[in-house]
């Protein structure tokens, strides 16, 4: 009985040992909103600024960055005329993220607002 007892700890200590050495991933990604429906996308990048470069670099035209970490962005834009209204957002879950950029593209005067792009980071 000794011998399972021992085992067991055995076995406890070396799945301890496993967990914690398990890192947290630290996540970074953007979304870059460009005109007439542009955009670009990075996610699970090391480092915001990385993220951020290469979400311009797939964004043509004058694009604004939406940070997401741990997040997820969405674009949505005007289905009938994707250089008219869009509306865009970040937040922590997927859902949250389209159905604000929705509203946002009806707020601007869109009346078809569709959702044209969207990403997550590994923990949105």
């Amino acid at each position: 009985m000794i011998i399972v007892g021992r085992v067991f700890a055995r076995v406890l200590l070396a799945g301890a040992l496993v967990v914690g050495g398990i890192g947290v991933v630290q996540a970074a990604g953007v979304l870059a909103v460009g005109t007439c429906g542009a955009y670009g996308y990075s996610y699970d990048f090391p480092r915001a600024e990385a993220a951020r470069k290469a979400a311009l670099a797939k964004c043509s035209g004058n694009c604004k960055t939406v940070p997401m970490n741990k997040a997820c962005a969405a674009l949505g834009t005007d289905v009938r005329n994707p250089c008219g209204a869009h509306g865009y957002a970040a937040a922590p879950l997927l859902g949250q993220a389209q159905n604000t950029a929705l509203r946002f593209c009806h707020k601007f005067g869109g009346r078809d607002c569709v959702i044209r792009a969207w990403a997550c980071d590994g923990a949105g």
